[in-house]
């Protein structure tokens, strides 16, 4: 440590011996050690999204470790899913500590909601709740170093700042380095309001970051939930049965348990709260692959159960028929009747699109270890609090007796929000009592997960004599998340029309009902949600009252949104127009093409984000080749462009896959899709040459790695139709005949 920073704190009474301090303690109240300075800072309150007034209230945290060598820890504490969520927030804290990023190593942070504030990452909300208060942790940091400078040269903060992991002398040019000040810094008193960086000043946000952990990804060393090994480790796999709400009903584990190296065949039974197991049959064995081999030999007989006759193709007819007549009012505007029957045009179309798994590439697994009076979790998980509650639960342990590793998820889209695999490893680990890791294989997750609903939405448009809408009558119906929690519902409630209510379209005369729609399996958050199939329907009518009324859809879709008086949505219409017209200008829209192409435009608002995506076709016959993706996004303030540019290239092959080809087909109550022989996603050779434009925005950040989905399918369809006449209403396009 430098000689002049020990003779300050000693003039100032304070011992600089190591102090062996816990962890949590440290984290709590800065403390000084010879060895370094750990930052514990608690940052403004977030609200949760409540409805009383004695709703809970949460204290988001980030903390720095800063070494006395100058080598800096970031923790994050939402899940990295590949989605560079760890790179994007750290980097927001070292901006304004002002650290060298070369000097920083990122850490995930374990489930701890005390510390880290509510963890659940999904919703597009990560970086949206969380920006403001890390930089907050960083600037905090930095001023609290600067001070301890300031002690150490006998001046003023004010003739001190901070470059760069150093903080320097105005008048003199000394420096010294953050390293050197760490314990010191770790006696200042925490600022309660520290000032941020103007965006001029930013050094790291905004701009394009290499991820953190690049290196080690593309060398294959980064850690996930199934790379997960513990001395005495045990394997398992397991099978669900076929039909949602099913049962074992008889069972024969002869044939598995004479398997070389199969340890036991355990049966476990359903835990009846949101996110725990169904209920299934499991083999443990020494490795994963015997564990499989023998879990084909059980002989298993199950009772289907009441939903043993469910028939997506069956099913799908039904929701059109009960969106194609009258259904529960949501809401209404104006008087529609009136606007229908004074209609020069009246347009109607019915869209639908179907079930969807969210297939990430590493399928669900992870590591369980029960003890007499704790239990400790490693898994890919976005919500270790969900995973502390349900084995909570289970195992009669209070919730801070769960410890929650979280490993890095290779791919999630919303089914690791839900904790049933590591519900039945915690059953599995207490029945043999040692650690267990259970892997759900492809075909398992295909077949028993969660799924996005399958939907069907009927709109009704009246167009005036100039071509303007003035009526527009939207019904849905589709099984809705809420039935995880409301066993029963039979459609989706009215705040899951919400979107649809909102929509920043100028109508005056405007309807919205919902349809019928029980669900006969289990409906799950899955990227973009609902803006799947709203952004589809809203686009594609507003593309079909377009060529009704004679006009170009650019145009069109400018009118529809000038057309809306509410001041309260101004800037959503102005947002919304801003990147449609960046997209239709940056693509070429309106040039003249060879015959067989097209572009086609869509915008959507979903998260709190503006998305438009231009999308070239060239179609020949069946042939659908999309050539280019334009897509230009307003997510306010973007912390890493080189992040930000990937997740929309990642929404467009999601995009494209879901428009194009995947749908789960259940037939006799169980999914006939296994695997992506049968569930196709978008391949390497079909992947567009994809052009994003961010734009500038001095507006708070928002979501950003869901709203980019929405857009593609109405775009492509719209450009399908420019091209060759030809109108889908239906998603996918080309579906497998299984």
């Amino acid at each position: 440590m430098n000689p002049h920073v020990i003779a300050a704190m000693k003039a100032s009474g304070y011992n600089v011996e190591p102090s062996n301090q816990s962890r949590r303690t440290f984290l709590k109240t800065a403390t000084v050690t010879t060895t370094g300075l750990m930052i514990g800072i608690t940052l403004p309150g977030v609200s949760a999204n409540t409805t009383s007034p004695d709703a809970e209230t949460f204290n988001p945290s980030a903390f720095i470790h800063l070494d006395s060598n100058g080598d800096t820890t970031l923790y994050c504490g939402r899940c990295e899913m590949g989605q560079g969520i760890s790179t994007a927030l750290p980097a927001a804290v070292a901006d304004e500590m002002e650290a060298d990023w070369s000097r920083v190593t990122v850490k995930q942070g374990e489930g701890n909601k005390e510390k880290y504030g509510p963890q659940a990452t999904g919703g597009s909300a990560s970086i949206r709740v969380m920006f403001q208060p890390m930089r907050e942790a960083g600037a905090s940091a930095k001023l609290m170093l600067i001070a301890a400078a300031a002690k150490v040269w006998g001046t003023s903060v004010d003739n001190c700042y901070a470059e760069n992991h150093f903080v320097i002398n105005k008048a003199t040019k000394q420096t010294l380095a953050y390293g050197e000040l760490a314990s010191l810094a770790a006696l200042q008193p925490v600022p309660n309001k520290p000032k941020l960086k103007q965006k001029s000043e930013y050094r790291y946000i905004g701009k394009a970051l290499d991820r953190h952990d690049q290196h080690m990804v593309v060398v294959g060393k980064r850690t996930y939930g199934v790379d997960t090994k513990l001395p005495g480790l045990k394997y398992a796999a397991i099978t669900h049965c076929p039909v949602f709400g099913g049962r074992l009903k008889s069972l024969d584990k002869t044939d598995a348990l004479n398997v070389k190296g199969v340890i036991d065949v355990v049966e476990i039974s359903p835990l009846k709260v949101p996110f725990g197991s169904l209920g299934g049959v499991a083999v443990v064995a020494d490795n994963t692959w015997t564990a499989q081999q023998a879990l084909k030999k059980l002989k298993i007989e199950w009772d289907s159960g009441p939903n043993g006759n469910y028939d997506t193709k069956q099913y799908r007819k039904m929701l059109v028929k009960n969106v194609e007549k009258p259904a529960e009012l949501v809401s209404e505007r104006g008087d529609i009747t009136k606007a229908f029957a004074k209609a020069k045009h009246k347009v109607s179309a019915t869209y639908t699109g179907g079930h969807l798994s969210h297939s990430p590439m590493e399928p669900n697994a992870s590591v369980v270890w029960v003890k007499d009076d704790r239990c400790e979790v490693w898994a890919s998980t976005q919500s270790p609090e969900d995973i502390q509650k349900v084995l909570a639960q289970y195992l009669n342990l209070k919730q801070e007796n769960i410890y929650v590793n979280v490993m890095m998820a290779g791919g999630a889209f919303g089914r690791k929000f839900k904790c049933d695999y590591v519900h039945e490893a915690a059953v599995l680990s207490k029945h043999i009592n040692a650690p267990v890791q259970l892997t759900w294989s492809r075909e398992e997750d295909t077949r028993t997960g969660y799924y996005h609903s399958i939907n069907a939405q009927h709109i009704e448009g009246a167009l005036d004599n100039d071509g303007n809408v003035t009526g527009w009558l939207h019904r849905a119906a589709f099984p809705s998340i809420t039935s995880l929690f409301v066993p029963g519902l039979q459609k989706a409630p009215a705040d899951s029309l919400k979107d649809v209510d909102d929509h920043p379209f100028g109508v005056a005369n405007f309807r919205s009902e919902t349809g019928e729609a029980p669900a006969h399996t289990r409906i799950g958050w899955y990227r973009a949600v609902y803006a799947i199939f709203y952004g589809f329907a809203f686009n594609s009518f507003a593309n079909e009252l377009a060529y009704k009324a004679g006009k170009d859809p650019l145009a069109f879709l400018n009118n529809l949104y000038d057309s809306n008086p509410n001041p309260d949505q101004k800037e959503q219409v102005e947002r919304s127009k801003a990147v449609l017209n960046l997209v239709a200008n940056k693509s070429g829209y309106g040039k003249t093409l060879p015959p067989g192409e097209a572009i086609g435009l869509a915008v959507h608002y979903s998260f709190q984000s503006y998305v438009a995506m231009a999308v070239h076709v060239k179609v020949d016959g069946d042939n659908i080749e999309v050539v280019n993706v334009d897509c230009a996004i307003d997510c306010g303030q973007v912390l890493n462009t080189d992040g930000a540019t990937a997740q929309m290239e990642g929404a467009v092959v999601m995009g494209m896959s879901l428009a194009l080809y995947t749908e789960v087909t259940f037939k006799d109550g169980a999914v006939v899709n296994s695997n992506f022989h049968d569930y196709p996603v978008l391949r390497i050779n079909e992947m567009p040459n994809v052009r994003v434009h961010i734009m500038d925005s001095d507006h708070p950040p928002t979501g950003l790695g869901e709203p980019g989905v929405s857009p593609f399918a109405p775009a492509l369809t719209n450009a399908i139709f420019a091209a060759t006449g030809k109108r889908y209403r239906d998603l996918p396009i080309k579906p497998l005949k299984i």
